[in-house]
């Protein structure tokens, strides 16, 4: 398989047990009652397709140059996978700002980066409001799948 498929699928995966979970799993517990999710609720407004468009803009585009392929880091950008923001608590709202407004190199907390995060993308055109939404809802699914 070529490395670009097999990140799709792994996307994809990580998706698809996002909206799972989401929807409460499979019934389970006394009574057949539905069982406790397994792992985190996705953002209202979030979906499995979301988050598969926001993967291959992400790793297709500019955000993997500097946050790495998968969001595991970079040269130039923190890793998004651990949970932990730089910018921002971490929330779709948050990552959506960010994506939105950018990181001015006087804001960046780790100044030994060469690069400012610019605003959209930093590509022309410019990401647009839905495709900036769904590389956060990828963003988002990356810091909350641990």
């Amino acid at each position: 398989m070529t490395a670009r498929l097999v990140r799709t699928l792994a996307s994809l995966a990580i998706a698809v047990t996002l909206v799972a979970c989401a929807g409460g799993g499979a019934s389970g517990g006394a009574g057949g009652a539905p069982a406790a999710a397994a792992g985190p609720q996705l953002p209202p407004g979030v979906t499995a397709s979301m988050i598969a468009m926001g993967d291959s803009i992400f790793n297709n585009a500019s955000c993997q140059r500097c946050h790495g392929k998968l969001g595991a880091g970079g040269q130039n950008g923190p890793a998004l996978n651990t949970g932990k923001f730089e910018h921002g608590s971490g929330s779709l709202d948050d990552i959506i700002k960010t994506i939105t407004t950018g990181v001015p190199k006087e804001a960046m907390k780790d100044q030994t980066r060469r690069f400012p995060m610019r605003a959209r993308g930093g590509v022309q055109p410019a990401l647009t409001d839905d495709q900036v939404k769904a590389v956060a809802a990828y963003v988002w699914s990356l810091s909350h799948a641990h």
